[in-house]
């Protein structure tokens, strides 16, 4: 029977009658009889990509409908030895500071013709914990947003699967990364608040395992020592609310009064920071203390916090992410790694003092401000 005699509708009914006596799954073979297409044509048409003309395809399109076909995955990765699944690692923490990160690269690797396999940690240091799990499911790639030691590059490469590390700087090994210049938005949020007359700065940091908080931290330090300034007095975050009024607590015991700025890992620290400092020390923001954070998330575009910050560009980051493990799934011989790096926007916000009022303030050396009371 072919559709030469028949309409597509009169082939498609009666042979989708033929497959339920049967009882059997319509299958692509199906479809190429009833479109009057060959098998691997139909292949082709369900293909993100592939080259098919317009009749072709609008012709397969219709005998698949008809016949209520749905491709099989599985036996697709079969026949072409891949699974058309991405693992993406991410840390909680990442995917509540940076909610469109998920989006994005889902969104990115699906219009590849993947799908995402989501993994999440607790913290970057729980790679171990997921890993396993990973090579089971035997992807095509993975996009890893959180910290990996040499060992676990190493058996990446054992393994031969595609690797890109996201908004991670591994500096001592070679592996395929796409990133924000991390070191320099420290170095560059430094240099505004110093330009400005800021002397005496308080660090309140992320976790010890982040390397993205490491390398903020270890940028803003840079530039505060090549000014000449005093050394910040730095204290741990959680990357959480809380953690924000106890690092500007702390810092204000150590230097026994309040610094010039305070910079913190994350804007959540910030805003933490921020109602610390206005609501429980009365203290002025950014008449007193300047406060900037790093990410800008949602609330810190917030009217009542209008946050100082610096914005990582996630849609075009997740874009090179995403093409570049297409690059390297399609060309897995290829030896050098690539790194794509992406700079920081700078957000004014109204949390800081960016143009300098009078003669430069005095350091802590030559003069503290008063201290203000604990409560």
């Amino acid at each position: 029977m072919t559709t030469s005699k028949l309409t597509v509708e009169r082939c498609a009914a009666e042979h989708r009658a033929s497959i339920a006596r049967e009882n059997r799954r319509v299958t692509s073979y199906d479809v190429a009889l009833v479109a009057g297409v060959s098998q691997s044509a139909v292949s082709r048409c369900f293909k993100p990509g592939a080259s098919v003309s317009k009749t072709t395809h609008a012709r397969v399109m219709k005998a698949a409908v008809l016949l209520d076909y749905i491709p099989n995955a599985a036996a697709r990765s079969l026949i072409t030895r891949r699974s058309n699944m991405i693992a993406l690692i991410i840390t909680n923490q990442a995917n509540l500071y940076y909610p469109e990160l998920l989006a994005e690269l889902s969104q990115q690797i699906t219009a590849r013709g993947k799908r995402v396999l989501l993994f999440t940690l607790a913290r970057e240091s729980d790679a171990d914990r997921v890993l396993a799990d990973v090579w089971q499911f035997q992807v095509d790639g993975v996009i890893a947003a959180a910290s990996l030691s040499g060992e676990h590059i190493a058996e990446f490469k054992r393994r031969r699967v595609p690797l890109v590390v996201f908004n991670r700087t591994l500096r001592d090994h070679s592996v395929n990364t796409v990133t924000c210049d991390h070191h320099e938005t420290g170095r560059m949020l430094a240099s505004r608040l110093a330009a400005a007359g800021h002397r005496q700065f308080g660090i309140i940091a992320g976790t010890e395992d982040s390397v993205v908080a490491s390398e903020r931290r270890r940028g803003a330090c840079e530039r505060i020592a090549e000014l000449g300034l005093p050394p910040p007095v730095i204290v741990p975050g959680e990357y959480d609310y809380r953690s924000g009024a106890v690092g500007l607590k702390a810092i204000i015991e150590q230097l026994g009064g309040v610094p010039d700025a305070i910079i913190c890992g994350s804007d959540v620290m910030a805003i933490g920071c921020l109602d610390y400092a206005r609501h429980e020390l009365g203290i002025e923001v950014p008449g007193q203390l300047s406060v900037a954070g790093f990410d800008a998330v949602e609330p810190s575009n917030w009217l009542s916090y209008n946050l100082t910050t610096l914005r990582q560009p996630m849609p075009k980051m997740a874009a090179a992410a995403a093409d570049l493990l297409s690059s390297i799934i399609d060309r897995p011989d290829a030896d050098e790694a690539e790194r794509r790096v992406f700079n920081a926007q700078f957000i004014e916000g109204a949390t800081a003092r960016l143009t300098p009022v009078g003669p430069a303030a005095p350091t802590v050396a030559a003069g503290m401000r008063a201290p203000v009371a604990i409560m």
